[in-house]
């Protein structure tokens, strides 16, 4: 599994990787049909991002699937919004990581990240929570 730091290296990675699995296309004759991305809180904080590329859609990877057909050709291509992909990314599908290459989709408790977390979902017992 390969993680970047930066969206840009991590899709740049994956056309790579996908062009080195399928030495006999040339770069102008590939058909993406599958784009598919994944977001990593690692321990440490840093943010890590991994991405894949498919000629068919539905083919199962490590990533969860994020753009098919023509959206993902164009993420191919190298024609996207890197800001456009972070704002649609669904916060509760990022991966910490809970132990070295170990990830869950929530954060360790123990963490300053996990106890904010944890702070948020608790039952503070309030008026609300009784009417809920």
């Amino acid at each position: 599994m390969s993680m970047f730091a930066t969206l840009e290296e991590a899709i740049d990675a994956a056309r790579e990787e996908y062009l080195a699995a399928n030495p006999d296309l040339n770069e102008e004759d590939v058909s993406i049909s599958q784009f598919n991305l994944q977001k990593y809180v690692m321990q440490d904080g840093d943010i890590m991002w991994q991405a894949e590329f498919f000629t068919d859609e539905g083919d199962e990877g490590e990533c969860l699937s994020l753009r098919s057909g023509e959206a993902a050709q164009a993420i191919f291509d190298g024609d996207f919004d890197e800001i456009e992909l972070r704002q649609e990314w669904q916060p509760e599908n990022t991966l910490h990581e809970w132990d070295e290459g170990e990830f869950q989709l929530e954060p360790p408790a123990d963490s300053e990240e996990g106890a904010a977390a944890a702070e948020e979902w608790e039952d503070d017992n309030t008026d609300s929570d009784r009417w809920a």
